[in-house]
């Protein structure tokens, strides 16, 4: 039993706020007593929706405003999903603990079609994310994709709307808001592979709070967690952001850890694929392989392209 009260930063949409209520629930569940306290912010990501992600500065908006409230004392944890966190964080905070792996794959939604395969030809097909985008239009040149922002439930409405006849989101947030049934399809990772961090809920602190670090401690999931090492460290040699598409995942099964990495143009033309496997403990070092293995055969020319048209 502890008598330290924890504040936690989280952003105001309905899964950020079920994320923050999850991990307060998992504190006081390991500390009994404990008192926890959540307070919202409206990031700038949540504030500018007439805009793709890419054209406004990237998913590290999510987190700029939470980030710094840790940073003046005024929050003691932010929560946050780990597909929005870039790779190199504020000098003074690191990721205190990630949680256990909710289903990591996209999910196709639609009112009409059961599979991304039985869309008809020139159908709508909505999604906020260039990496999605790649891989669509490498899969179905024939559709209409466009982009799509806004939380969960803005985006289904716009689809129950009939402005679009599909659209492409995550699974972990559509069961975590207890509508699975709205997922038609989960996209084999074969198909289209996940954000790098994707279904995942991280814990950020201010990295010299040992007593916090302590506390945190039983939230932590290592299978998880070297999962999203290796994934990050991917995306940290190839310099990646949400601007390009980048696709990241790592597995572990029967103690081999097998990560796969993609970079793509945003209109599909050329998309690189690369995978990689050995043990679980070297799984940074795996992730930083593949990105060199990534770069050796184009990616980082493509990577330098789409930047120059930024």
């Amino acid at each position: 039993m502890t008598s330290r009260s924890i504040r936690i930063a989280t952003r105001k949409s309905q899964l950020a706020l079920w994320q923050a209520e999850h991990v307060r629930a998992r504190l006081q569940q390991a500390h009994p007593g404990i008192e926890v306290e959540l307070e919202t912010f409206t990031t700038q990501g949540d504030r500018i929706l007439d805009a793709p992600l890419a054209k406004i500065g990237g998913k590290g908006l999510f987190v700029k405003e939470l980030e710094q409230s840790l940073l003046r004392g005024d929050s003691d944890i932010a929560v946050h999903s780990m597909k929005d966190v870039p790779v190199l964080l504020p000098e003074g905070l690191q990721i205190a603990a990630v949680l256990a792996r909710e289903n990591p794959h996209d999910a196709f939604v639609s009112n009409q079609y059961q599979r991304l395969d039985d869309l008809p030809k020139g159908s709508r097909v909505g999604t906020s994310s260039l990496r999605r985008r790649c891989q669509l239009a490498e899969l179905r040149p024939d559709l209409q994709i466009s982009d799509l922002r806004g939380n969960v439930n803005t985006r289904l409405a716009k689809l129950d709307d009939d402005q679009y006849d599909a659209i492409i989101l995550a699974c972990a947030g559509l069961i975590r808001l207890d509508m699975a049934d709205r997922i038609r399809e989960a996209i084999a990772a074969t198909v289209m592979l996940p954000a790098i961090g994707q279904g995942t809920v991280g814990i950020e602190c201010r990295a010299d709070d040992a007593e916090l670090l302590a506390l945190l401690e039983p939230l932590h999931d290592n299978h998880t967690a070297s999962c999203i090492d290796a994934e990050r460290a991917m995306n940290l040699r190839l310099e990646g952001g949400c601007q390009v598409p980048i696709g990241g995942h790592a597995v572990i099964e029967h103690g081999v850890m097998v990560v796969r990495g993609l970079v793509g143009r945003p209109d599909g033309t050329d998309i690189i694929n690369a995978v990689i496997s050995g043990r679980p403990e070297d799984a940074q070092e795996l992730g930083s392989v593949l990105a060199e293995d990534l770069l050796s055969r184009g990616a980082g020319e493509i990577l330098r392209e789409v930047y120059a048209q930024q």
